[in-house]
This record gives C-alpha cells, structure tokens and sequence, in this order.
C-alpha cells in the first residue's frame, strides 16, 4: 500500500529554467518517530469560535451569527445557513517533519534493507539543523505568507518532532486543531508519534524520500474514524479545505469520504490535489478507488499535472482533459493543470485561461506544487481575474524553486513581489496557442503575454504589464482585493 512512499526524484534542470510547478507535486511521503505538546484546541463559545495559538499573530477574531443562528445550521428550506468565514485556509493532514540529510548514495531498493537504513537512521534524532516542517504545512506556510488565515488540522506526536513542527506553524502564524481518537493498539506510542520523513540527497543532488509509512500496511492513523466538533468548527469556518493524495497515507477512506462530504454540507470549498499519490490510488482497494472518485467528483477546484489529467480522462491534450473532468464534477468550478516549466491552464465551465511560467534559476523544486496551490486558494478567495490568479500562483512556486527545501523555505512574498516586477515569462506562447487552436468548446480565452495586451484571432490576450499593475499594489500591502473579469 505505502511502495509509493519509497521515490527517487532526479533533477537535472538546465541553469536558468521557468517553472510555475513542479511536474512533480513533491509532497514528503512520511514516517513516524518522536515529539511534544498535542495540537491547540479550538475551544466552544456558543455561536463564536477562537483558534488559539503560540503566535498572536494568527488569533482569529470570534464571528457572532445574526439571529443566534450558528454556521451549518439548517434552515428552513433544509440548505446550510452560512455566516461569513473567518478562516481562508484549512489544510487535512499530512503534518510531518522533513529530515533532509546529505548521504553518498541514495537508499538501497531491497525492502528489507531500506528497513535496515529507517531503523538506523531512528535511533537518535539527528542535529536540528537538519529538520524542516514538510507535507501540508509547505501548503500552510505559503498562504500564510501570502496574507491568509490558516489552521493545520491533523495529528502530531507528543514528543520533540512535535514540539518542533507546533512552533514552526505557530511562528508562522498558522493555528492548529487536534484530529485524535482512541486507539486499543498494544504499542500505543507508534501509533501516536508524529510522522518523519528521511530526505536523502546524494552528491548530484537527486533526492530519496523514506519513509516508516513504507512499513505499515494500514494509514498511520486509521485508528481516527471521528470528527470532533473542534475540528468540525474549523472546518465550517475554514472557506477552503486543502487536501493531497497524501491524506490517504494518514487516514481511512471511509474517513476522508466523510470529512469532504462534511466539508460540503456546510460550504466550505474542497481543493484537491492528487500528487504522486494519484496513481497507485487509481490502482489501489476498492475503498481508495471509490475515495479517489467522490474526490473528484466533490472537489470545488482540482489541480492536476498533465500527465495526471490524461491518466484520468484519457485525453492528451490537458485543455479537453480539464473540460472532460470538468464535466464530470459534482461542483467541480475549476480545473488547473500544470505544466511544469511551460506554466499552467485554468479551466472553467466557460473559459480556459494560460499563463506562462516565470524564467528563474532553479535550486530545488520540492515545495513548488504547494506554494502553487496556496496562490490558487488566495485567487480563488479574493475572487481575482483568473489569469491573474495563475499569474500569482507561477510566481510563488518559481520563487520557491529559487530556494533549497520546502516548509521555512518556501516563497516570501518580497520575492514574489520581485518576480512579478521583472516579469521574465518563458516563451512558450506559440505551444500554448497550437494547443488552445484544438479547443472548440471555449467561447472565451485569456492568455497571459509579455507584450501589450490585443485581440488575437479567439484569444484575448492580457499583458503582464496589465496584470502586474493590478497585483503589486494590493501584493505589496498584503491585500489582493482585485475585482473579477473572467
């Protein structure tokens, strides 16, 4: 069940190389050691909520419901009565300590000795210097940096690695819920130890992910089946719950299947992620197919590589794929397929829109896919035009190319901020007009350029110049308040 959380990723980018996203969505597959106090909890006060947490900064301030009527709560037509959220971001699981070590070879295939390896490098934690939050907290961080509200939900150890990845989301400003439950098992510790993930970089600078999640042939976590009503506040006052293929290596189906089914009840917006996960799901128990459809099928915006959407829809050319799930979808309102280092495409039910990658000098990709998604969620809440949208959202994941690691080391926004003002796009107009030329069913296009906006035969074309003068100002101020115009 966990083979895929054994990955070598090799990198071998020329100097200076445009990337909105890594190909790759290189969530850390996870593991399990040591570390300290369990999550803050979001404590009930009639119809307010207040998350606490170490860093003032991230204090949400408590919402009064008009009528004493509380968020979620029927009304009389029997839909969900929704007041304003509070909270921009809710990430579900996938909290876990990177490790990332330098090694001289990259470990060994044989399961056998990679358990050899997992068990030698556990038996004392490593220097601190070398830890790093990885998962959804790379996600978390990014919007957090961005100007957003966030909450981590999910389940760290009582223990040092712990200790270590609460203070790194609270310094960041990022609060956090609990998701526990009761387990019977016999060693309870290694059921409840927070996850590790083992980052080995050889001399070439390829990357090997290990992970204790290889070893176990149920979710880390499969002894959580209930949603607390801490963690069901936050959902309903989160506007955007974050999920990754990832989840699965933390929790049940049957528990992730009813927590976006909570999620929709009670309005909050799904964006889902498949990463590397994807294709051993679609080929996994029945249980995860079925979990892996009703995400699709349920999801609010789904982000997907393009080798990922042709997996899924059979159908080569990335902007038919999107329209084909789009189709598909329940609620689905966008569907963002990445490009890597040609950029990205956003697919709506009545437009298509492309933006270039930004030309940086790659160091590291990993973190890219999830400062990504944290600019797609600040598009989508701020209801910003969508190439725009795209526009943020390449620049956040080329700055974090520009940095080594992920968690701490993804994008600042003083360094998105900068991309955006140097505006140097990667020349891929001509692939992305050859591909749109094949689109019949889009009645409008927009396609980010480097010159000045025009009208270009069923494309409109929007200039950088446009988009960054919309954006550096409220970018600048930590405000993206931009009015929609597709």
């Amino acid at each position: 069940m966990h083979q895929h959380a054994f990955a070598l990723k090799f990198h071998s980018f020329p100097p200076h190389y445009a990337l909105s996203v890594s190909n790759f969505s290189l969530q850390s597959p996870k593991s399990l050691l040591p570390i300290f106090p369990p999550f803050s909890r979001l404590p009930i006060v009639s119809s307010s909520v207040c998350l606490r947490c170490r860093s003032s900064a991230a204090d949400v301030t408590p919402v009064r419901y008009a009528d004493g009527i509380s968020i979620g709560s029927l009304g009389e037509t029997g839909g969900i009565v929704l007041a304003e959220k509070p909270i921009d971001v809710a990430t579900l699981g996938n909290l876990c300590v990177d490790i990332v070590l330098s090694v001289q070879e990259l470990p060994p295939p044989s399961r056998g000795d990679r358990k050899a390896l997992m068990d030698e490098l556990s038996m004392s934690p490593p220097d601190k210097k070398y830890w790093e939050a990885g998962g959804n907290c790379n996600m978390a961080i990014a919007a957090a940096r961005l100007g957003l509200r966030c909450v981590a939900i999910g389940h760290v150890g009582n223990e040092i690695y712990g200790e270590f990845l609460l203070d790194v989301l609270h310094e960041e400003g990022i609060s956090t819920v609990a998701l526990d439950g009761e387990t019977n098992a016999k060693d309870t510790s290694s059921y409840c130890e927070t996850l590790i993930c083992w980052v080995l970089v050889d001399p070439s600078q390829r990357h090997g992910f290990c992970s204790r999640a290889d070893f176990k042939e149920e979710p880390a976590f499969s002894w959580i089946t209930d949603l607390s009503v801490e963690v069901k506040m936050a959902i309903r006052q989160s506007k955007v719950l974050f999920c990754n293929g990832y989840d699965f290596d933390d929790f049940s189906p049957s528990f992730i299947m009813s927590t976006i089914d909570y999620a929709s009840k009670v309005g909050t917006a799904i964006f889902f992620d498949p990463g590397p996960r994807g294709k051993s799901l679609s080929k996994g128990t029945p249980d995860e197919r079925r979990a892996l459809a009703h995400f699709l099928r349920m999801s609010d915006v789904l982000l997907l590589t393009s080798e990922e959407a042709e997996a899924l829809t059979g159908i080569r050319n990335p902007v038919k794929a999107g329209q084909e799930i789009l189709k598909n979808g329940k609620g689905t309102k966008w569907v963002i397929v990445k490009m890597g280092s040609k950029g990205s495409i956003l697919v709506t039910k009545s437009s298509v829109s492309v933006a270039p990658a930004f030309k940086v000098e790659v160091v590291d990709t990993v973190g890219c896919g999830d400062s990504f998604v944290a600019a797609i969620a600040l598009g989508y809440i701020r209801n910003m035009p969508l190439v725009n949208t795209l526009a943020v959202a390449n620049a956040v994941g080329a700055a974090t190319a520009m940095g080594c690691g992920a968690g701490r080391n993804v994008a600042k926004k003083h360094q998105v901020v900068d991309l955006m003002k140097a505006s140097k796009l990667n020349d891929e107009e001509n692939f992305f007009e050859e591909l749109l030329a094949e689109d019949t069913e889009s009645p409008k296009i927009n396609l980010l350029s480097k010159g000045m906006g025009s009208n270009k035969q069923q494309f409109e074309i929007i200039s950088m110049e446009k988009v960054v003068s919309e954006l550096l100002p409220n970018l600048e101020l930590g405000r993206c308040y931009v009015k929609a115009s597709s």
